[in-house]
């Protein structure tokens, strides 16, 4: 399954992007999942959803500003990042699993987009 990131890039605070992560696989994949890693830190957990698209889930630290949602159709994933602080300037990464259902441990996902840079000014 090959994931394509895309949408990053240079936005002020308080500003707004949103990330586009295409699934190339007719039959789709199951769960997905946004994660990202800043500079000098490890990957950490940013959202995920099932692949219904009914059930999400959120790291506190985006909770209320980011929403993932899917298109089954289109086969994309997408973020929505309003409300954007400089605490998250990172590389985000999409990735996808077999099963059905959500995750928030990069250890459950096999398939893995190349990372697209969101970088936020103060």
């Amino acid at each position: 399954v090959q994931l394509q990131a895309s949408g990053g890039g240079l936005v002020q605070a308080g500003g707004s992007l949103r990330l586009s992560c295409a699934f190339g696989r007719p039959f789709g994949v199951g769960g997905m999942a946004w994660f990202r890693q800043a500079p000098g830190k490890e990957r950490e957990f940013a959202a995920t959803i099932n692949q219904s698209g009914g059930d999400t889930f959120y790291a506190n630290s985006v909770k209320g500003r980011f929403t993932i949602s899917r298109d089954n159709v289109k086969n994309t994933m997408y973020l929505q990042m309003n409300s954007l602080k400089p605490e998250d300037t990172a590389v985000y990464f999409c990735a996808a699993r077999n099963q059905p259902i959500i995750s928030t441990s990069p250890a459950d996902f096999i398939y893995w987009g190349q990372g697209t840079l969101v970088t936020v000014s103060s």
